[in-house]
């Protein structure tokens, strides 16, 4: 014998007001969302029923589907927002393969890493973090730093000796990029960091690094110990993208494109 359907209490026997409830019940926000004006439509249209409940759970998954895009975007901790909307590919240095090969994501799948160097204003950090919000709309997870971020973490974590379970948090996204890496004398501490980081990722996530020095010259900025175990392992697996020629920055500042003209 087929157990009868429940109603909810409160509600008066109205089946709308009803399932509105279910839907705080069961934590159904987007379905709740459409629900007062699908079900009008769907009468008015006479609706199949389980074309009714496809349009319903379909509008529920879009909205998670969207909320968890956010959150992960929003934890990733990109600086600009930058992305491939904005990035001219024909005018990169990067060979157009690379491009398209790099932006396939296949290599985190691999788990590899990549390291674009060259001059600044050459486009690196504008394709590092589009590669990143990339890999976020794929529904993959990004972690973002700068070389001092992790010094202060190493910094922040001595005191307890909890690094270690701050790196296992961290290597916990799929892609994890440390961006402009050379512009300045790296401290002991943010030395200290990236080779945690490198060496917890190895050959378990990917990381992304951008520099102004090709990883062999690391060297020169950080102590040579570090810098020698850090190259090893982020090389190991690594795809290597040398850019070069003219800052962008200073080319559109000298053609007046950097700011808007005075009316």
């Amino acid at each position: 014998m087929a157990t009868p359907l429940r109603t909810v209490p409160g509600t008066n026997g109205d089946p709308l007001a009803e399932a509105i409830e279910l839907t705080r019940r069961l934590k159904l926000p987007h379905l709740r969302r459409v629900l007062a004006d699908l079900i009008p439509t769907a009468k008015a249209q006479r609706w199949d029923p389980a074309e009714v409940v496809r349009v319903l759970l379909a509008e529920e998954a879009a909205g998670r589907d969207r909320a968890n895009l956010h959150t992960r975007r929003k934890r990733a901790g990109f600086p600009t927002g930058k992305t491939f909307g904005d990035w001219d590919e024909t005018k990169s240095a990067i060979p157009r393969p690379t491009q398209d090969a790099l932006k396939s994501l296949e290599w985190i799948g691999r788990r590899e890493n990549f390291c674009i160097c060259g001059p600044s204003g050459t486009g690196k950090s504008h394709f590092t973090e589009a590669l990143g919000q990339t890999a976020i709309e794929a529904g993959l997870t990004v972690s973002w730093f700068t070389i001092e971020d992790l010094g202060a973490l190493v910094r922040r974590h001595r005191a307890d000796d909890s690094i270690a379970r701050a790196l296992a948090k961290i290597i916990r996204s799929d892609l994890i990029i440390v961006d402009d890496i050379g512009l300045l004398p790296v401290s002991p501490d943010a030395a200290e960091g990236f080779y945690r980081l490198v060496d917890a990722a190895y050959e378990r996530r990917s990381v992304a690094v951008s520099s102004n020095l090709h990883p062999s010259g690391f060297d020169e900025i950080m102590p040579k110990t570090l810098a020698t175990a850090t190259v090893d392992r982020l090389m190991h697996h690594a795809h290597i993208v040398v850019t070069q020629g003219d800052s962008y920055r200073l080319t559109q500042a000298t053609s007046g494109q950097g700011v808007k003209p005075f009316s």
